[in-house]
């Protein structure tokens, strides 16, 4: 190959043997660690990024501005040094330290954002201020990514093709972890078009306002924000929603390590929670896939350190057997009507001065 970028994608599909049995159906997570930035953001960067070189929004030696909790800043990182760019990251205090590491590996700027937002997070003042320095610095140029629909319009493109490509039509749902949108975007959008049998069940974190609700402040890390992402999409398109507590999440990506040798993220341990609720309520031995968007080995210090674990008050148990039970009698569905409870917030572009709403319409997809 010729670059480093060219290995993104094709990313596998393995099936789990331990934490579910052959009568409840099959559980399918695609391992998107394998891509060489260790996650699925690789895709939607690099697919915004060599938009932006085709339509002169990028020019050779200019300067890519993103905020980012950490993968989308190490994909874009990466991808800097690749091709040569000047790479800032606006980060928060969430940020893990291996993460931040991973930045500046890849001779990314980092900036640490410790001002909250009015939900108690850091989005939009990250975002705020990764726009001014756009404005400030020549010849840069803004991903965006939650703004940006190329974002959500990479995994139609892309991610959710090659995975009905590797489940076939045997495929009967999706379950997705929701932030920036992207990728319940593209994939809701795709199967609704192109296999409208397959389910899509969308997974925000307790805390998040994306489908409404009551903002708090939560530890999952790449999920939530505090309101509906354009990215998403038209919320008609996606079956359920499932909010889930950061606890269990992680005692899920606890029990992968132990009893399937799958070390994830905190928002895989999220959407497989919903996959396990699922395969034990359905019981018809139908074909669910997660997306295991990152690798957890950038999360040894928190979700697989039990020191960490317990200063926050959670247990570290991986017994399947208990996680079985919570998830068959304490978690439910939070929506099945997710376009009701929408919480769509169009004037944000213009209070953050988003770059992307100038690109709008001449966003015309290839």
């Amino acid at each position: 190959m010729n670059s480093v970028l060219d290995t993104i994608g094709k990313t596998p599909v393995v099936q789990l043997r331990n934490v579910v049995t052959r009568e409840e159906g099959e559980l399918w997570i695609k391992l998107e660690r394998t891509n060489p930035g260790g996650s699925i953001k690789d895709r939607p960067a690099l697919f915004i990024v060599e938009m932006a070189e085709r339509r002169g929004w990028l020019k050779p030696g200019g300067t890519l501005i993103e905020s980012s909790s950490g993968n989308f800043g190490i994909s874009l990182a990466m991808i800097g040094a690749a091709r040569g760019y000047r790479v800032i990251i606006l980060v928060d205090p969430k940020t893990t330290s291996t993460n931040l590491s991973m930045l500046k590996a890849y001779g990314a700027e980092v900036i640490v954002v410790t001002e909250q937002d009015d939900s108690g997070s850091y989005h939009k003042t990250r975002i705020t201020l990764a726009n001014k320095l756009h404005r400030e610095i020549p010849d840069s140029f803004r991903p965006d990514q939650c703004f940006n629909l190329l974002n959500s319009e990479a995994h139609y493109k892309q991610t959710a093709d090659e995975l009905f490509q590797q489940c076939g039509e045997e495929l009967d749902a999706v379950i997705l972890t929701v932030s920036t949108g992207g990728q319940i975007g593209g994939f809701s959008r795709y199967f609704k078009e192109k296999a409208s049998h397959v389910k899509i069940i969308a997974v925000d974190a307790i805390g998040s306002t994306i489908f409404g609700g009551v903002a708090h402040p939560y530890l999952l890390p790449g999920m939530g924000l505090s309101w509906t992402p354009a990215n998403a999409g038209d919320l008609n398109r996606i079956d359920a929603v499932y909010k889930v507590p950061d606890e269990e999440s992680f005692r899920m990506c606890r029990m992968l390590a132990r009893h399937e040798g799958i070390l994830c993220g905190g928002s895989t341990g999220a959407a497989a929670l919903v996959a396990l609720k699922l395969v034990q309520a359905r019981g018809d031995r139908k074909r669910i896939a997660v997306i295991a968007s990152d690798n957890g080995e950038r999360y040894l210090s928190t979700i697989y350190n039990d020191d960490w674990m317990n200063n926050h008050s959670m247990s570290t148990s991986t017994s399947p057997a208990d996680l079985r039970e919570w998830t068959r009698t304490r978690l439910q569905p939070y929506s099945v009507l997710p376009a009701e409870t929408a919480n769509y917030k169009p004037e944000l572009a213009d209070l953050l001065d988003s770059p992307s709403r100038y690109l709008k319409d001449q966003i015309l997809y290839e």
